[in-house]
Parts: structure tokens; C-alpha cells; sequence
């Protein structure tokens, strides 16, 4: 049966290229959503849809409002993949890049992209809402003297020349996704697969010491502490959920480590347990 994967974006955006990229070798079926959101609502009205979402940027840093989305939806992480991000300048078909009088694209490729644009000191840079949206926007309306900032898989999709390629500041710029699924779809994918990773959120009493009395736990029992990441509890004025992930490569030992802080923890829940991902080149 033919895997469906919803992403934020369009055909070309980089959701889409990690969503290949991870389930490589395998003939899936792209689900075309405008929000995170929508992402979640494709898999809570079909059980089998799996959704690819953005995480973190080794350069933007992390993605606040998909944490709480992931948390608040009840979905289950089931994988992850950490795609280098590589940006293309892309035009109409015989543009040279000294007729662009206007680039387009997402604000964070924008400014991923600071130090080429500084060279390009006559354009004008205006956002928008996607890459690859960008480049179908220059395509279909045939504009000339527009660029987009934007994969090349998205280029060759909408028919643009790539004027310019690695334009990225950073060529050290990655971007983490994570695969969510329902959870009782999650239960069947997971059945049997080894797994080394967890994500986490807690909440933590608000007295002195209590973050550090589970960081310790979880030092003790030997767990990699990945990420830590707090965002404040609305409606509760200096208290936070923390997110954590765990890399760790016994799974008893991390089942240990959780039971072990639960009592030092309020509302614990485990967002997903799966293998640690890959890194692309």
C-alpha cells in the first residue's frame, strides 16, 4: 500500500524533498498542506496519512509552535531526518542574474541567504509565505526580472533556470524533521523497530532545583540529553514545558530513566520513541 505523507508546502519544498528523501526507494503519495496545522488535521481525518514537520534549524533554531502542536495533537514521532538545507537562486529561462530587480521567498531562506543578497544591492527582497510557492508564483505568471530562493528540485518542477546555486551563508545548514503519525498507526510502524531516540515533554514543580534534580536522574542512567528546549505554560505566569530528547542505546535503561523521574515531573509524556535519524550530505 502506497505511504501518503502530508507536508506544509507545495511540490518543491523542502518538506516534500525530506519526506523523499527519507522514505527513499518508495513510491509515495504528497499531501499538499498551507499549515502545520492542516497537517495535523490530514492525519486526525485519515489514520494512515503520515506528516513530515519541520522541527529545528541549525541556524534559525527551533520551530516553537510545531513542539506544541505535536504535543497537543496526540500524534506519536516515529522518525526523523536532518536534511542539508541548500538554497537556489531561480528565474524564468534565459534570465541573466543583472535583470533581477526582485527575489522572493520564505523570510527564513531570505535571511539564510544575507550575505549573496548583500551583493545583489539593486534588488528588492519581499517575502512570502513558501519556497517552492515562490518559484511556481515567478513560473505561472512568467516574471520576468523575478528570482526565488528556493530548492533546485523546486526549479526543475516549475521550469526556472537555477542562476546561482549554494547560496546559503552557512553551508553548514540543516534543518530536522520529524515523521508523526496517529498514534495507533504509530503502535503498528513501530512494531519491532529499534530505537535509541525519545522525545519528551514535561512540566516541572516551581520550586529550586527541580530541573536540575531530573536532569541529574536522567545523567545518572546514562541517557544523552540532545536538546532541552522550555516554552512558558499560558496562563501560568514563570512556569515552563520543557521538551527534552534522549538519545540513549540500552531501552531498558531509558525506561528506567523515565520511570525514575516521574515522580519529579508533572504531566509527562512521551511524544515518541524511534530510531535516531540520519544526517544528509
Amino acid at each position: 500500500m502506497k505511504k501518503k505523507v502530508a507536508i506544509q508546502g507545495i511540490a518543491g519544498a523542502y518538506h516534500e524533498v525530506a519526506a523523499r528523501r527519507y522514505y527513499e526507494g518508495e513510491d509515495i503519495d504528497i499531501i499538499d498542506c498551507i499549515t502545520f496545522k492542516d497537517v495535523i488535521a490530514a492525519i486526525k481525518k485519515d489514520s494512515s496519512v503520515l506528516g513530515m514537520m519541520a522541527i529545528e534549524n541549525t541556524i534559525a533554531g527551533s520551530l516553537l509552535q510545531n513542539h506544541e502542536l505535536i504535543r497537543e495533537s496526540g500524534c506519536s514521532i516515529i522518525g526523523e531526518y536532518k536534511l542539508c538545507i541548500s538554497h537556489s537562486l531561480a528565474a524564468l529561462p534565459g534570465s541573466s542574474i543583472h535583470e533581477i530587480m526582485e527575489v522572493n521567498s520564505h523570510p527564513i531562506a531570505l535571511m539564510q541567504c544575507n550575505d549573496f543578497l548583500d551583493t545583489l544591492s539593486h534588488v528588492k527582497i519581499v517575502e512570502k509565505e513558501d519556497t517552492a510557492l515562490s518559484a511556481r508564483w515567478i513560473a505561472e505568471n512568467q516574471l520576468k526580472g523575478h528570482a526565488a530562493i528556493c530548492a533546485r528540485h523546486a526549479a526543475e518542477i516549475y521550469g526556472l533556470e537555477v542562476l546561482a546555486e549554494g547560496i546559503e551563508t552557512n553551508k553548514h545548514n540543516f534543518t530536522r524533521f520529524l515523521v508523526i503519525a496517529d498514534r495507533w498507526t504509530a503502535d503498528e510502524i513501530m512494531r519491532g523497530v529499534q530505537k535509541n531516540k525519545a522525545s519528551l515533554v514535561f512540566a516541572t514543580p516551581h520550586s529550586v532545583g527541580s530541573l536540575s534534580q531530573i536532569l541529574s536522574v536522567f545523567s545518572f542512567y546514562d541517557m544523552n540529553l540532545s536538546k532541552i528546549q522550555s516554552l512558558p505554560i499560558i496562563g501560568c505566569e514563570w512556569q515552563y514545558m520543557f521538551y527534552v530528547d534522549l538519545v540513549f542505546s540500552d531501552f531498558t535503561r531509558y525506561k528506567q530513566a523515565v520511570d525514575a523521574v516521574m515522580p519529579l515531573t508533572k504531566d509527562l509524556k512521551i511524544l515518541g520513541e524511534y530510531a535516531e535519524g540520519k544526517q544528509s550530505v
